[in-house]
Order: C-alpha cells, then sequence, then structure tokens
C-alpha cells in the first residue's frame, strides 16, 4: 500500500477524533516501541487513474483506520501521538511541527483534543500551499499565513530562493515552513511536490495557487511562443495543481467527513475585464475563473471549496517594479501608455485609475483569502481587491 495514499486518510482520521488540523511526520521504519494501529490491507489495489474505483478503495481504508484510531483513544479526547502501521511505517502527530517532532523523539506521548479556532484563526494549524511563493505576492501571502498560524509550504521554481525564504520563516525556534522546488507547468514536477508534502507533512488543507507570469504585447506583434508560455503557467498549470492536490484533500475527507478544505487562485482584476495589448495574460486570468467555477463544482461534495481571488496591481513587487523585466519597463517599451515617457509616467498613470490612489499590497490580499477560508458557504466566486478599480456588476 503506497504511504502517499494512507498518510493524508490517517490525518484525516487524527483530526476527526481531535476536532482541528495537524501535522502528521512519517518515518519508513516501524518503531516497536509505539502502538500499532491494527487494519488489515491486504487485497487493496488502486488504479493507476483517480477515479470512482479509487475513491470507494480509500473510502474502505478510511472505515478502517478510523475505527483503529478510535480503539486507541483514552476518554473522548486523546490519541496517541506516535503509533506504527504494519508494512508502512510509523507516524507522529502533533497540532503543529515542533509538536509532531516531539512525539517523533519520545518525548510526548499522547495528543489531546485541539481547541476550536476562535474569531480570526481560521488558518491557524492549518497546512497551506503557496505556489509561486519565494517571492512578490506569493512571499507577502506566504509570510501573513504564517503569521496567522498556518504552517506553509513555499513551493517555486526557485529551489534556493524558496529555501532562503522559508528559513526566515523559521527563525525563532518554531518550525513554521517548508520549501519545495516546483514548475508548475510540468505534470511530473507537480505530482512529485504533492508527494513530497505528504511525505514531510501529512496532507494539506489551503492551496493558494499563486505562480504567474507576464508578457505583455499586442496581438499584431505577441509571438505565440510567448502566448503559449502565459497560458502554461497561468492557465493550465492551475489545472495541473488542482488535479494533483485535491486527491490528498479527498484522502482526508474520507475519514474526516466534518472537515472542509480550500483552493484560492490568486487571479486578477484582468480576470474581470479586458486588458490593453495584454490579452494572453487577461485570457488565461478569464479562464481561470472558468476553472474555478468548474472545479467548485465538482469538488464541494468532498468539502472542498474553491474561490478566486482577483487583486490591483501589486506595483511594488518584481512583477512591476523589476528594472528589466517588469511591467513598468515592458509598459514603456510596448507604448501601452500614451505621452509616458519615463518608468515613472507609467506608474502614476496607472495609480491614478484606482479610485484609493494605491496598488495592491500583500496584507489586501491576505484578508480576502482569510475571508475565503472563514466563510463557510462561500465557493466559486472571484473576489476583487482592487481599491475600486474593479467593481462588480
Amino acid at each position: 500500500m503506497d504511504k502517499v495514499i494512507i498518510t493524508p486518510i490517517l490525518r484525516g482520521a487524527y483530526m476527526e477524533v481531535l476536532g482541528g488540523p495537524v501535522i502528521l511526520l512519517t518515518e519508513s521504519d516501524e518503531r516497536l516501541d509505539l502502538p500499532e494501529l491494527k487494519i488489515d490491507l491486504k487485497g487493496v489495489d488502486f488504479p493507476e487513474i483517480y477515479g470512482s474505483e479509487v475513491r470507494a478503495g480509500e473510502a474502505d481504508i478510511a472505515e478502517k483506520i478510523s475505527g483503529a484510531l478510535n480503539g486507541l483513544k483514552i476518554g473522548n479526547d486523546s490519541l496517541p501521538a506516535g503509533l506504527r502501521i504494519s508494512g508502512i511505517g510509523s507516524f507522529y502527530a502533533g497540532a503543529d511541527w515542533n509538536a509532531a517532532d516531539d512525539a517523533r523523539k519520545g518525548t510526548v506521548e499522547r495528543i489531546a483534543a485541539i481547541p476550536a479556532a476562535g474569531r480570526g484563526e481560521s488558518v491557524k494549524g492549518r497546512i497551506a500551499l503557496v505556489t509561486g511563493g519565494a517571492q512578490g505576492f506569493g512571499a507577502e501571502i506566504a509570510r501573513g499565513l504564517a503569521g496567522a498560524g498556518a504552517f506553509v509550504i513555499v513551493a517555486d521554481i526557485n529551489a534556493e530562493g524558496a529555501k532562503i525564504f522559508a528559513d526566515e520563516l523559521n527563525t525563532g525556534g518554531a518550525r513554521r515552513a517548508l520549501s519545495v522546488a516546483v514548475d508548475v507547468s510540468k505534470e511530473e514536477s507537480v505530482k512529485a511536490m504533492a508527494d513530497t508534502i505528504v511525505g514531510e507533512v501529512g496532507g494539506m488543507d489551503l492551496l493558494v495557487s499563486n505562480a504567474g507570469v507576464l508578457r505583455a504585447g499586442s496581438v499584431l506583434e505577441l509571438s505565440a511562443s510567448d502566448f503559449e508560455f502565459v497560458t502554461k503557467i497561468n492557465y493550465s498549470a492551475f489545472f495541473l495543481v488542482v488535479k494533483q492536490i485535491s486527491p490528498i484533500m479527498i484522502r482526508q475527507r474520507a475519514a474526516a467527513p466534518s472537515a472542509t478544505w480550500d483552493i484560492i487562485q490568486i487571479n486578477s482584476k484582468s480576470g474581470l475585464e479586458g486588458s490593453n495589448k495584454n490579452g494572453a495574460y487577461a485570457g488565461g486570468k478569464f479562464g481561470g475563473i472558468g476553472l474555478v467555477q468548474s472545479f467548485a463544482m465538482e469538488l464541494v461534495e468532498y468539502g472542498i471549496k474553491v474561490n478566486a481571488i482577483c487583486p490591483g496591481n501589486f506595483f511594488d513587487g518584481p512583477l512591476w517594479s523589476d528594472p528589466d523585466r517588469g511591467l513598468f519597463v515592458q509598459y514603456l517599451n510596448t507604448g501601452k501608455v500614451p505621452g509616458a515617457k519615463s518608468i515613472g509616467d507609467v506608474k502614476k498613470f496607472y495609480e491614478n485609475k484606482v479610485p484609493m490612489g494605491r496598488g495592491c499590497e500583500g496584507e489586501d490580499v491576505l484578508k480576502a483569502i482569510l475571508y475565503c477560508v472563514d466563510q463557510a458557504y462561500e465557493t466559486g466566486q472571484a473576489v476583487p481587491v482592487t481599491g475600486g478599480q474593479v467593481m462588480l456588476k
């Protein structure tokens, strides 16, 4: 039996009993000093394609795991912090990474019920993945989620930058982040990322699909290769990430039917209205909202909410301000802003478009993410965070 399948189901079973999210560390070795979770895994075979037969098999395994785990309870709310499954390995649970690591070290033997999250604590203890998380909006989002109590997976094609940023988030004694290298345009890379996350922390509660690129240009001049590159990252990659991450949430849900999970695409105001000489970007973002609505309809039966956040322009980030490839430079060079003679002219032009007089900031987007997670009765929405520049009709 594949540990990638068993681990999220076991994590869901812990969550259902304890009433809140846990970190679940794993080891291949079976420690004989740990209590054994006795389940019969013989004859369970999952097909390659994730379909109805797979989900039926996972539901059967979830029932076995949940029953066996309940048999290890003391009272109503105490479970072993460490246990082993024959032929699979050892597992260590905690309300955060440090507590799970204490269980692995043998200094904690049991884990008690997790207090319910209070107001403003919707992501506390949750495992959150942020793609494109090493810089720009992604880094701001990851930092904010870590500050709100989430354990953050910083995923980026820039492996070194992701590691440096995750190490920064981990300063101060408590481990709050993990870095993972990923090319979101390649399915094998995205699957490897998903498997790594399950192996490192046990599962996933919140996916923030943030990775994105932009190549500005007129439809009369933009190359087909640039159009395809933008579409691959901004549109197709969202499909790939959801395809590989949602099964983890579904497996957890099989053992935790009372829990919910969240997928949030960081879209753009350009997903709500067209963008002059920027059709590749706007087209991919429009398509992204179509995927959000479609995925929301399909995944709601598994307790997965899917929403989009549509920020306005993040002028201080590298997407806009990079001196060589930033949008200010691109828009100046392509003549998108009539009469602009400098980067300062381009920036002022775009600031004047915003009723609130400034660009969007990371904290603005973070608040929208927390709203989407906290709001139990909302899915398939595209939430504008534009300072009034784009208003829903």
